[in-house]
């Protein structure tokens, strides 16, 4: 999200050109004062800045036509405003002149500058819409065609054509789990196909993703920085100790899947007996109300927090679900106004499958309202983290208690964990496949896939087919996939922290909102997300708690 404050920047320049002529600890105290209200005015801006970027994003996903009162124009052009006042005032400033705290905060807004800003600048002139064919030009650089391809996700992969019924990409691998004619799960998986085909073509090395992973090669190897190496500090470890770990998940299920090999249009279905069996206990217009329900009983009243749920599927909407905020929360006068935060998916019906995403959108949700800090470090720490706390509610879906309660009904402990653990050894394959591909971009992905699904998932092999190009992630953020692949780690070390601290939290436990928020939520990225984790678990991250988890996981048979 941008902002910005021109005229702020002379008064950062004086300060800088006084720190420049004195050593730090002799800088006068005026010119540390002029600093410090530089950067307050600067914060301001920026606060300002990020609730335009707010609005202007809530008002586009199509939730609502006005945000505070004012429309898009409006907002777009205090955006601009913003952008532009921001972009100097963040130019001019010598750490040496500011308090450690400031110029924390300064480098916190020169980071939200670019990580918020629109992918798109709003220039206020209507431009020419990144559509998915523009993935096939051969001059397209690394943001046409990750832009491309999450198209083709919008214009493919929301118009999937099953046996004459048209269906969104979630909808489809839903109904995988479902279907029970093994014919009819061939048919839409291949169904799915186009939007593989649109992804990698042929899988020759000229294809659109193939061409967009070198290209983002380049960018990494240029930046020194990936998804992969952020999620590694992030747990203080290496990219080759999270391949390990990576490994000895999918080792450790490998253990409990064996007899025949699976078809990848079967291994959905072969996991999920209990979302079967759910099937008629979770209509879709009792999803939300659960979810609701859910987390009133964790102390965290969803409507009380103003949290906005956009569910239904329509033309041009985004083809993931995701979470983002309505507008910061900040001290406005002497009284805090918290975050107001809005989902968006695509349900088209319900099931367990549906509501395990919801619970994990709201999960993001709960941790948007709990943020309490000054508008710089406004955030909700790194990638890993805030997937991985989102999954620690989403998780106790799969648990036997939770559903007997909220359901009314329960699976078998076993079989209720092989349908989540299904999905989380899925994510981890994901996340092995976008580590191996960061490393090696020129690779083959289609065989790399290949290797990782038949060896560990007991999945047949079939390197013809691009099936991996099932997650829009993949395409728009290379090595996104990595967040919750390697997130599955933290999320069952967090859940197990919680439970040796408050009591267990699958059936609710009113104490567990007002904790999480004090002991993990509330700090945005004012405390390094390393040392939060570190502080909270008493001790590094580490895998034995879900590798304990896999072993209470029902065999295949």
């Amino acid at each position: 999200m941008n902002r910005g404050a021109a005229g702020r920047g002379a008064l950062l320049l004086a300060a800088a050109l006084l720190a420049a002529a004195l050593p730090a600890a002799a800088l006068p105290a005026a010119a540390q004062s002029v600093a410090a209200q530089s950067v307050a005015r600067i914060e301001a801006v920026y606060a300002d800045w990020l609730d335009a970027v707010s609005a202007v994003s809530t008002i586009d996903s199509g939730l609502t036509p006005r945000v505070a009162g004012r429309n898009r124009k409006l907002w777009a052009a205090r955006l601009r405003e913003l952008t532009a006042t921001l972009g100097h005032s963040l130019e001019p400033a010598d750490p040496a002149a500011l308090s450690t705290a400031d110029a924390r905060a300064l480098q916190a807004m020169r980071k939200g500058f670019v990580d918020y800003s629109p992918q798109t600048p709003d220039t206020g002139v209507q431009g020419a819409r990144t559509t998915c064919a523009d993935a096939a030009k051969p001059s397209a650089d690394t943001a046409m065609l990750q832009a491309a391809l999450y198209a083709c996700f919008e214009e493919i992969g929301n118009r999937i054509d099953f046996d004459g019924q048209l269906m969104v990409r979630t909808t489809a691998l839903q109904q995988l789990q479902q279907l029970p004619d093994g014919e009819s799960r061939k048919r839409l998986f291949f169904a799915l196909a186009p939007l593989w085909i649109a992804v990698n073509g042929a899988d020759g090395a000229d294809s659109p993703y193939r061409r967009m992973m070198l290209l983002n090669g380049a960018d990494v190897r240029n930046s020194g920085r990936s998804p992969i190496s952020d999620a590694a500090a992030t747990f203080g470890i290496t990219p080759p100790v999270v391949e390990r770990w990576l490994v000895r998940v999918l080792e450790a299920w490998r253990a409990r899947s064996g007899g025949a090999a699976l078809e990848p249009w079967d291994y959905w279905y072969a996991s999920a007996s209990a979302s079967r069996a759910f099937a008629s206990a979770t209509p879709k217009d009792s999803i939300l109300t659960t979810a609701k329900r859910f987390y009133r009983d964790l102390g965290a009243d969803l409507d009380a927090l103003g949290v906005r749920h956009d569910l239904d599927v329509r033309s041009g909407k985004s083809p993931l679900a995701y979470t983002e905020q309505i507008r910061i929360g900040r001290q406005v006068g002497n009284t805090w106004r918290p975050t107001l935060a809005r989902v968006s998916g695509n349900y088209e019906q319900g099931g367990l499958f549906v509501l395990n995403e919801l619970i994990h959108e709201d999960g993001h949700a709960v941790h948007y309202s709990a943020v309490h800090t000054r508008p710089a470090f406004f955030s909700l720490g790194d990638d890993v983290f805030f997937e991985a706390f989102a999954d620690v509610p989403a998780w106790s879906s799969s648990e036997p208690a939770w559903q007997q309660k909220y359901l009314g009904l329960h699976a078998d402990e076993g079989a209720a964990l092989r349908e989540l653990y299904s999905n989380v050894v899925l994510d981890a394959a994901w996340g092995l496949f976008e580590l191996r591909m960061l490393a090696v971009p020129s690779a083959d992905p289609n065989l790399l896939w290949t290797d990782i699904t038949s060896r560990y998932l007991n999945i047949v092999p079939h390197p013809q087919w691009s099936w991996w190009a099932l997650r829009v992630q993949l395409v728009r953020w290379p090595g996104y996939m990595i967040n919750y692949g390697l997130g599955a780690v933290l999320t069952a070390d967090v859940r197990q922290r919680i439970r040796n601290s408050i009591g267990p939290f699958d059936t609710g436990n009113p104490r567990w909102y007002g904790w999480t928020s004090a002991h993990l939520l509330r700090f945005g990225s004012s405390v390094d997300t390393a040392q939060l984790l570190r502080q909270f678990l008493g001790r590094p991250v580490s895998p034995d708690a879900i590798l304990s988890e896999l072993q209470r996981v029902g065999s295949a048979q």
